[in-house]
């Protein structure tokens, strides 16, 4: 069994079960949060293994999360998001993600990322 914990910070109910089912399916424990906000407390609370991250969330910018997250830890960030511009996709690895899928994306590559 898998005891890898996913954190999940996005606010789309469609692309959040998309990406619960991908997880579950492959045996990873994963937390979800529907902002930014209790995306960085249930990530101080959990210490999960890895994060996917939209950027766009209603509360705060997720790159507002990234550097938040960044000051404390080096946790695996996999920035997942509509925003497909490069600029967009190298500020987010400037600022530390560690990789970026731009949305719409496949189950299987996101899971390959997340491996």
């Amino acid at each position: 069994m898998n005891e890898t914990t996913i954190l999940v910070i996005e606010d789309d109910k469609t692309i959040q079960n998309f990406m619960k089912i991908s997880l579950k399916t492959r045996g990873y424990s994963y937390i979800l949060a529907d902002n930014g906000l209790s995306g960085i407390s249930l990530f101080y609370a959990n210490h999960p293994d890895l994060i996917l991250l939209d950027l766009g969330l209603p509360d705060i910018d997720g790159m507002e999360v990234l550097k938040q997250i960044r000051k404390q830890s080096n946790t695996p960030v996999i920035v997942v998001s509509a925003r497909g511009q490069e600029r967009e996709k190298i500020n987010a690895l400037d600022q530390g993600a560690d990789d970026y899928v731009t949305k719409p994306f496949s189950a299987e590559e996101l899971l390959a990322r997340i491996r």
